[in-house]
């Protein structure tokens, strides 16, 4: 299943990719003024020319697990891209702490800090997606 990471900012979307496989994540260009119709229609565009199944989204709790302001900026912005995107392509939230952080340190890669944060956004969600999967194998 191919999956689409955002990692929501007003300015600056960051964006990743995994592969049909969910093994293989790669930081993509970032969209920009992703909460307004153009932006809203290019990760439309993405999602279809990708043909991605689902989309995560980074959380930004407070290093303490509480909402901020931008928590509940990206929860509406949340709720845009699902009705924009409509009901086959799910939209899920996920915890995004210290993904930034981690995407600071990671000057390895020549995509944007936005997009490697989405980066290891999306590695996370995989991680414990199967991670799940194997202990409900169980």
């Amino acid at each position: 299943m191919r999956v689409l990471a955002l990692d929501y900012g007003s300015a600056r979307c960051g964006a990743a990719i995994s592969d049909p496989s969910g093994t293989i994540v790669t930081p993509i260009e970032p969209v920009l003024r992703a909460n307004t119709r153009a932006g809203l229609g290019r990760i439309a565009a993405l999602v279809a020319e990708r043909e991605v199944e689902a989309v995560v989204v980074g959380l930004p709790l407070s290093l303490a697990g509480h909402d901020t302001a931008q928590t509940s900026e990206t929860r509406a912005f949340v709720e845009r891209l699902r009705a924009r995107l409509g009901q086959p392509v799910p939209v899920e939230l996920f915890d995004e702490r210290l993904t930034t952080r981690l995407a600071a340190r990671d000057v390895s890669r020549e995509a944007s800090e936005d997009s490697r944060a989405a980066a290891h956004l999306l590695e996370s969600w995989l991680a414990r997606k199967a991670r799940d999967s194997s202990e409900r194998a169980r």
